[in-house]
């Protein structure tokens, strides 16, 4: 699985372009970097560490503006996200996050049955569909 930040403001930048699309710095500084009071060098900072950490790749567009994308689709770095979680913090068991979320999580019909397909393919995997 790969290896997502491990710090909040790096994850952040990384999910938003992730989920926004290849964008420019100056767009990320227009819109992330606004609602995080950020300046135009501290964006460019945080983007150019998630580049040389191989989390985002940049490309110079027609006007030779670089445009910053992840190397993750935003449903591949939520996995990985949640994946890093669950073995850092809770040791490799889901069952107290499977636990919180049957006592505290709103789950729509859709998630619901989202999660009932999962649990299908997991018995599955273990032979006992």
């Amino acid at each position: 699985m790969p290896r997502v930040p491990a710090a909040s403001q790096e994850l952040r930048f990384l999910k938003f372009i992730a989920e926004h699309g290849p964008m420019t710095v100056g767009r990320v500084v227009e819109t992330l970097g606004t609602e995080l009071g950020l300046h135009r060098s501290t964006v460019l900072t945080v983007m150019e560490r998630l580049r040389r950490k191989g989390q985002l790749r940049r490309r110079k567009d027609a006007a030779g503006v670089y445009v910053y994308a992840s190397t993750l689709t935003h449903e591949r770095l939520m996995q990985a996200t949640v994946g890093q979680f669950v073995e850092r913090a809770l040791g490799g068991s889901v069952l107290p996050f499977a636990a919180w979320l049957s006592e505290h999580a709103e789950v729509s019909e859709n998630e619901l049955a989202e999660l009932r397909h999962i649990v299908a393919r997991l018995r599955a995997r273990k032979g006992d569909a």
